[in-house]
């Protein structure tokens, strides 16, 4: 029939909507918006997309085709909005608009944008209210959830993302439940994870080495009792939180943290601290407005914040830092113990030092028996494992330090799509992988550090599941430059076509300028501990003219020689006797005057450990050399006597900063640039005989620290102003491990900033390793790109 003024033109659409569109309450709020507008059709999952199938006016399926864009649920990505026609019959009108059942999932193509799944999301503020209140039906349910909040990544099995491809498959829903699914005015509607008392996961306790505690836990606050008494009197508690287990003391009773530490084996990196909300963060530290966002924000991270000097909380807690990582709960179930215990706690990953946490009920029994004193567990189950996420806010912005719950699966864009699928394997510490396909980078979350059986098998199951949902099957695998690590090793293993390797420093400098867009040339400014150069040598305090597809060393630091190599690492006092007894470029002179201002390290050290390194250093058996900034920075801190030993990675520089607190304005350290084999070289010798000269005078060593601090950016800034004037690039990409230094960031942006020049910094990715495969990823679809 011809349309009259009475009969506005009808049209029927097919609209394919990508991006992150499940688990996010979009196919309810696509069915709110069909029935607002007055159209007939449906509204499905299909694999990873949401299709729509409409008829109706035309003005009205053009306001429903721009809306599915402007009005998304918060926690909705959309990345494109697909518009055709139907293949097959039409909706019929006057039929009305309802959600129809999920496609069976196609196999995808190589050329298909990949299926996504959003992070888990904390509790929302409805579902708070519901759990403390005692007329809801729901309160103090531990697993209250709705179409806003609630795990997501953890328990899916695949797509579409229906409650029958997620581990909450065998909680058949109840009659009260059911209802609130089917109903569309409810924010329940669709909500996959829905539960209640009467249908849903159950808590349990039980006694480390006691007896089968299911009867305990048959009621759930008999289970939740008997935890809170536990920690209340000093016990440590094994969690079953949302991504893993997690383990849980009073963060104010000092035994208990000592407890801790010794059974976790895991002497001095500080633990994470929970606490009910925003005020009580801010009995702790102080909270600037960019923190209190980032804290309150539904990734809920680990937030770095420096503590107040009279906190309460244990000695143990943070042991030679002044940073507290303080966090708000994710789940119901945190938010029970804190209302309960009335206390801050310590909340860290359920594991011994250095394995992957625990997921599994009987894995978990058995691993953290010697570490917990009860388990409050459930039976919800974990599919796969996602550790607390870092951040830290940075000159005035957010910066993620460790990307895991709350924020992976989250896709990041490559600002140069991959021609061909494919998978970046990351580093060696800090691991993560990347899985893009065109324009989309889904980065993993983070597994640790490569170093044992345990951890590959964590990173391999991880990969296989995540491949699996997003159907991407790499035809490139990108890996490291160096032949020692095992991710590197494992590239070697996949059957893939063709293999790309990515210098480390590129790919971190990569990995700051493709979160940020950048696509030409830029200044790369990488400082880190350890990474293969592409000279065979060891690198780590670098400046590179780079863009995505290639990079040109332009400058480093002097190199120094790592006593044992690894052993160096581990002890900083040793990198300090490198830079003594060999560093690059010192003289005979300097390297003698620099011992004798040394004497109090010296006399520090055991007699025989530093003739020992004397001689290895003159004979060059086993100390390989490098430039690196992070041992430099390790060499700092033991000789100002700050920290001769390091008991995690980074932990001599975490004190050197948290030393020169206090000394804001300190003055640049002399320093001095070289020019060997046509490379600018930072030589440290004049900054180094300056500080122990004025240490030997009496000078403090706080001041000392904000100084060296001060020189290292000075020097930098001179170093990238000259090569922006010689090379027409004023944009700087600041990444690395070094770069977690927010004293050093801050300095470098404002230097920069007042060269005229645009700093970068790492936000939605680490700058340390963590962000490695995401740069890999970009590096090579660029290459790819450009043949």
């Amino acid at each position: 029939m011809r349309a009259t003024a009475a009969t506005p033109r009808r049209v029927v659409r097919r609209i394919e909507v990508c991006g992150t569109v499940q688990g996010v309450g979009y196919r309810p709020f696509v069915y709110r918006l069909g029935r607002e507008l007055g159209l007939d059709g449906w509204v499905r999952n299909d694999g990873g997309l949401v299709v729509v199938e409409a008829t109706g006016p035309a003005d009205a399926m053009r306001r429903l085709s721009a809306r599915l864009h402007t009005d998304a649920p918060p926690q909705a990505r959309v990345d494109q909005v697909r518009i055709g026609v139907p293949a097959g019959d039409s909706p019929a009108p006057g039929s009305g608009f309802h959600v129809a059942r999920s496609a069976e999932p196609p196999r995808r193509s190589a050329r298909d944008r990949p299926g996504l799944v959003p992070p888990d999301l904390a509790t929302c503020d409805a579902c708070l209210a519901e759990l403390f209140d005692p007329h809801d039906r729901r309160h103090r349910y531990p697993f209250v959830n709705c179409t806003d909040c609630g795990p997501r990544a953890t328990i899916v099995d695949g797509l579409p993302y229906d409650r029958a491809r997620t581990t909450m498959r065998r909680f058949a829903m109840c009659r009260a439940c059911a209802a609130e699914y089917g109903t569309p005015t409810d924010r329940r509607f669709h909500a996959e994870p829905i539960a209640c008392p009467a249908c849903g996961p159950t808590l349990t306790w039980q006694p480390s080495g006691g007896q089968d505690g299911h009867d305990a836990g048959k009621h759930r606050e008999e289970a939740l009792r008997a935890a809170v008494a536990l920690v209340r009197d000093g016990g440590i508690v094994a969690v079953k939180g949302i991504g893993g287990y997690q383990l849980v003391c009073d963060a104010t009773d000092e035994a208990a943290v000592a407890r801790l530490r010794a059974r976790k084996h895991r002497p001095a990196k500080p633990f994470a601290v929970m606490v009910a909300d925003l005020a009580a963060a801010a009995r702790l530290a102080p909270v600037a407005p960019a923190e209190a966002a980032l804290l309150a924000s539904v990734p809920r991270p680990v937030v770095l914040l420096t503590a107040h000097p009279d906190h309460p909380l244990a000695a143990a807690v943070a042991p030679g830092t002044d940073l507290l990582g303080l966090f708000l709960p994710a789940a119901p179930l945190h938010h029970l113990l804190l209302h309960d215990l009335a206390r801050p706690l310590v909340v860290t990953s359920g594991n011994i030092a250095d394995e992957p946490i625990a997921i599994d009920d009987a894995d978990a029994a058995d691993r953290l028996a010697g570490v917990a004193d009860g388990f409050l567990s459930h039976d919800r189950e974990i599919r796969v494992r996602y550790d607390d996420s870092v951040a830290r806010v940075v000159a005035g912005r957010p910066s993620v330090l460790r990307r895991a719950r709350g924020y992976a699966p989250d896709p990041l864009d490559l600002p140069v799509a991959a021609t061909e699928p494919l998978l970046a394997v990351g580093a060696q510490l800090k691991h993560t992988f990347t899985l893009a396909r065109g324009a989309v980078a889904i980065v993993g979350p983070h597994t640790g550090d490569l170093q044992q059986q345990d951890t590959m098998t964590s990173f391999t199951e991880h990969l296989a599941h995540l491949s699996r949902i997003t159907g991407i099957e790499p035809a490139v695998v990108v890996h490291d430059l160096h032949p020692g690590y095992l991710s590197t090793q494992y590239a070697t293993t996949i059957p893939a076509p063709r293999r790309i390797g990515v210098q480390h420093h590129h790919a971190h400098v990569a990995s700051c300028a493709a979160e940020h867009g950048i696509t030409g040339r830029y200044l790369g400014v990488a400082y880190d501990g350890l990474g293969l150069g592409d000279d065979g040598t060891l690198w780590g305090g670098e400046v590179l003219l780079a863009d995505l597809r290639s990079y040109r060393r332009l400058a480093r630091f002097g190199r120094a020689p790592l006593p044992g190599g690894a052993a160096a690492v581990r002890r900083p006092a040793r990198m300090a006797l490198g830079y003594l007894f060999g560093g690059e470029p010192f003289d005979e002179t300097s390297l003698a005057r620099a011992e004798l201002l040394a004497a109090p390290l010296l006399r520090r050290l055991p007699p025989s450990e530093v003739a020992t390194v004397r001689r290895m250093v003159a004979a060059g058996v086993n100390c390989p050399t490098a430039s690196s900034a992070g041992r430099l920075f390790d060499a700092v801190a033991a000789l100002l006597g700050v920290r001769d030993d390091a008991g995690y990675e980074g932990e001599a520089a975490v004190a050197l900063e948290a030393c020169a607190a206090g000394h804001a304005g300190a003055a640049p350290l002399p320093w001095r640039l070289a020019t060997r084999d046509d490379l600018v070289v930072y030589d440290p010798a004049p900054t180094l005989l300056t500080l122990l000269e004025a240490l030997h005078d009496g000078t403090g060593a706080g001041l000392l620290a904000a100084a060296f601090h001060a020189t290292i950016a000075a020097m930098t800034v001179a170093v990238c102003s000259d090569a922006a004037a010689e090379h027409g690039t004023s944009t700087v990409c600041l990444s690395g491990g070094v770069m977690q230094n927010r004293l050093l960031v801050e300095a470098l942006v404002a230097g920069l900033s007042a060269a005229g020049l645009t700093a970068l910094v790492n936000e939605r990715v680490p700058a340390n390793d963590g962000g490695i495969s995401y740069g890999q990823a970009a590096v090579a679809a660029a290459q790819l790109r450009g043949g």
